[in-house]
């Protein structure tokens, strides 16, 4: 794979003087273009120690309009990052709509060192490389241009480049003792990236390999690619047809679902629910602070149907813990920075730091509820949102994240009950309107989708937990039991 770019290629100073101011502006014509397009970009520049990386997205930047360009050098995680997902570093990092984010070391970074490092986990990188694919097509299928770019060196290249840094007093600051280390390993570095590359150049995302021995082939060479790059997906997002508007849907409920068989009738006294709930208030309470000793965190998704009593579940909760422990999302439709990002993206950026909670009242899951049924999103969109969800939270899990999601369950004539107290209740009524109203007569529909999607995404690791509510005091004591016996299963 690699021996196309072990060829000698070269430029003089002549064609370099020539091409170079062309090419300049071409970048910026089709950078302005990108900024007035749906498209984002992402670049990746990875390869071998001593092939230039820093410099190429250094001499990038001087072809470019710097002010829509946000670089990122991954290393090793910050204290923050290391509690949290691995792709939570990269997805913060996501540029928005109009922009590029370049990414000096990647999510392909850290599997590639640990396999080339270590004798066995091959199970483990065909995992990562597994991932990555699926991470790329999802930012493909938000609007995202993957451009990925590897910088090669043959192994002589490789030690002459490193000996030069060294020896150069304006450059030795460059060279390290971690590039030295990875250099006596380059066979074996080799041999996991042309792995890593043929597992992940996909259609969407391809590799581009680039000789780096040349300074000047290597960086007009980097800077056509992503000038080709922009170019195509903005002539590919222009000449795409306009999107017909999403028609909503409008699925029927079968006659004997996962909701419909809940027994409504479940029930507490009110002696009995303040004695339950003062001991299992204690109890969680408690057990998020073991969160922090143990280094782990907790996500809780709330989803039901309006006036279900998510809100009085969540305060609930709340009362149990520290106030600096957690925190509430509560969702609702999205900004116009949050438009400007992969659908994902606004709850990527809440997840938990170790030792806290974060509670979701509506979460991700409006994908496959609100936006199918309403149309708010193209069919596409929401089919395949199924399998990026159960993605997400497989992620979660992995890092230690304990993920519980409730979907609280009532009759429509309780609904209805809710509703005509909101509306003559006056510190209620900021609670009800017309959207309530429209979403009822949706009732059907939204069980219809409630089951799909609850049968499509309940796994071992993010199990949905169904809640009777047309009692409240029921529902809010069931919703306090199960978080405290899922901790209880995860800390031990």
């Amino acid at each position: 794979m690699f021996e196309a770019a072990e060829v000698g290629s070269a430029i003089d100073k002549k064609t370099w003087e020539l091409e170079v101011p062309k090419l300049r502006a071409a970048l910026l014509a089709a950078q302005r273009d990108l900024a007035a397009s749906r498209l984002s970009v992402v670049l990746v520049v990875g390869g071998v120690e001593g092939a230039g990386k820093t410099e190429v997205v250094n001499e990038l930047l001087e072809w470019v309009d710097a002010r829509g360009v946000q670089v990122h050098a991954i290393g090793e995680p910050t204290d923050e990052e290391a509690e949290r997902p691995f792709y939570w570093r990269f997805w913060r990092r996501l540029a928005p709509q109009g922009r590029m984010s370049v990414f000096v070391g990647s999510w392909y970074s850290e599997p590639i060192i640990e396999r080339t490092f270590a004798k066995d986990g091959e199970a483990r990188f065909d995992e990562m490389m597994d991932r990555a694919v699926a991470f790329e097509t999802m930012l493909s299928n938000e609007r995202t241009v993957v451009v990925k770019v590897w910088l090669h060196l043959s192994k002589d290249a490789q030690r002459k480049r490193l000996k030069d840094l060294d020896d150069d007093p304006a450059t030795s600051w460059r060279g390290t003792k971690r590039d030295w280390k990875f250099a006596k390993r380059y066979d074996s570095f080799r041999d996991v990236c042309e792995t890593a590359i043929s597992k992940t150049s996909s259609a969407q995302a391809p590799w581009r390999i680039v000789e780096a021995g040349d300074r000047r082939y290597r960086d007009l060479t980097v800077g056509r690619i992503v000038l080709d790059a922009i170019r195509e997906g903005v002539e590919r997002d222009r000449s795409a047809p306009a999107p017909a508007k999403p028609t909503p849907e409008a699925p029927k409920p079968r006659r004997s679902n996962v909701i419909n068989r809940l027994d409504l009738e479940k029930s507490l006294e009110p002696g009995e629910y303040e004695e339950r709930m003062d001991r299992l208030q204690g109890r969680f309470g408690r057990l998020t602070r073991r969160l922090y000793t143990d280094r782990r965190s907790m996500a809780i998704v709330f989803e039901g149907p309006d006036a279900a009593g998510k809100g009085g579940a969540v305060r609930r909760l709340q009362r149990s813990m520290d106030a600096r422990a957690y925190q509430v999302i509560s969702v609702a439709a999205p900004t116009d920075e949050e438009r400007q990002h992969p659908y994902l993206w606004r709850f990527w950026r809440h997840l938990p730091r170790q030792g806290r909670v974060t509670i979701y009242d509506r979460s991700w899951y409006g994908r496959v509820l609100v936006e199918r049924l309403e149309g708010f999103c193209a069919q596409a969109d929401w089919r395949r949102a199924y399998s990026e969800i159960d993605e997400f939270e497989a992620q979660l899990a992995e890092s230690g994240v304990v993920i519980l999601k409730f979907w609280i369950s009532i009759s429509p004539e309780e609904q209805l009950k809710r509703f005509k107290d909101r509306e003559v209740t006056p510190y209620k009524q900021y609670k009800i309107g017309p959207d309530d109203w429209r979403n009822r007569a949706k009732w059907d529909a939204y069980e219809a989708a409630a089951c799909e999607m609850i049968e499509r995404t309940s796994t071992r690791h993010a199990p949905w937990v169904l809640v009777e509510g047309n009692d409240k005091l029921w529902a809010r004591a069931k919703v306090l039991k199960t978080a405290c016996k899922a901790l209880e299963d995860a800390l031990g």
